[in-house]
């Protein structure tokens, strides 16, 4: 499950725009609000949403990670 809170924290500290995410994930805006209202990234969305806003490895895995599977890990 995806942490829509620290996303959205880190989205607007990166200072990228919605507009600008969805042209680099290459999907529509709505996609990208379904996104920070939690919905399930695929893969290829987590490494574009990575790569925009430059978060860490560490930061990655909070975000779209569950505890879960952390845990597991």
């Amino acid at each position: 499950m995806t942490n829509a809170k620290l996303l959205k924290e880190k989205i607007t500290a990166s200072g990228v725009t919605i507009t600008f995410l969805a042209d680099k994930l290459r999907c529509s805006r709505n996609r990208i609000y379904s996104i920070l209202e939690g919905s399930e990234c695929t893969a290829s969305e987590i490494v574009g949403l990575s790569e925009a806003i430059h978060l860490t490895k560490e930061e990655r895995d909070t975000i779209f990670l569950s505890e879960k599977v952390i845990e597991n890990h």
